[in-house]
């Protein structure tokens, strides 16, 4: 009766995991059917899996009649730079709060605790004051600038750090080794797994920002995939409900983010074991 009780428990356990998963998949399942509509289609049987007739016309006006190419090429652009500038700048300020000692050191990592607190949009209009002020107003600088560093990449990193052993670092200085040597060459290469967590987490973050984007440039050559998106969502590209439209820009907007995901998923923040040798 006990091992029944457990087989019914599990099963229940499964059967309420597939009905969650489910919940969150449809809606994005949906998008890709409806993607594939004609648009009469897509408006008569929206929560239809499958399209009465097959078709990409939706994706051929995305690429041939719009500007979605160069929104994709902009988000892209920016993505990858504040991708190796988050993992660069929050690397080396965590390993500084997580192992140099200087004055103040307390302070600005509980300055930096306290921004996290701060709800974005707070700081969008001194944001886009400061912008304007340094004259990198609608430029691929100001898009990119202000997102190199962000407290809560520091904020991953310095923990990281601290549980690196710091035998590690002392063996590398008798080497003769700077700090900088140190960091680069020997701890940081321990710390992938929380490089690969702000690599995600930066990539993902820069690819679906959009109110930065709107305070930061104007010119329709800037435009990134949320704010092209958004527009096409307001009926940016002509009347109609345009559900095939909007949905297949929303499907082509996730691809990428999904796809470096399901790469590097195991590696997200795994323990580093079998660096100091006994």
């Amino acid at each position: 009766m006990k091992i029944g009780r457990i087989k019914v428990s599990t099963l229940l356990v499964y059967l309420a995991l597939l009905i969650i998963t489910f919940i969150y998949v449809y809606p994005f399942l949906l998008s890709i059917a409806n993607a594939f509509k004609y648009d009469y289609d897509a408006a008569q049987n929206p929560l239809s899996l499958i399209p009465n007739t097959w078709t990409t016309s939706a994706f051929q006006r995305l690429f041939y009649h719009s500007d979605f190419p160069i929104w994709f090429r902009n988000s892209t652009i920016v993505a990858l730079a504040v991708t190796l500038g988050r993992v660069f700048f929050n690397s080396l300020a965590g390993y500084a709060l997580a192992r140099l000692e200087f004055k103040g050191r307390g302070v600005v990592f509980s300055c930096i605790v306290a921004i996290m607190a701060v709800p974005g949009v707070v700081l969008l209009i001194p944001r886009f004051l400061v912008i304007n002020q340094v004259g990198i107003y609608d430029t691929f600088a100001g898009l990119i600038v202000p997102l190199l560093v962000d407290a809560t990449g520091v904020f991953i990193m310095k923990n990281f750090f601290e549980s690196v052993p710091r035998a590690v670092e002392e063996a590398a200085r008798i080497d003769g080794a700077s700090t900088f040597r140190t960091f680069w060459s020997v701890v940081l290469p321990m710390a992938r797994p929380a490089v690969i967590t702000i690599a995600i987490l930066s990539f993902q973050g820069s690819w679906n920002e959009l109110s930065h984007f709107i305070v930061a440039a104007r010119s329709a050559e800037l435009v990134n995939l949320t704010r092209g998106v958004a527009g096409l969502v307001g009926g940016g590209l002509g009347q109609g409900t345009q559900f095939p439209l909007r949905l297949g820009a929303a499907v082509l907007m996730t691809i990428p983010v999904a796809i470096l995901f399901f790469i590097f998923q195991r590696r997200i923040m795994n323990q580093s074991t079998g660096a100091v040798k006994e």
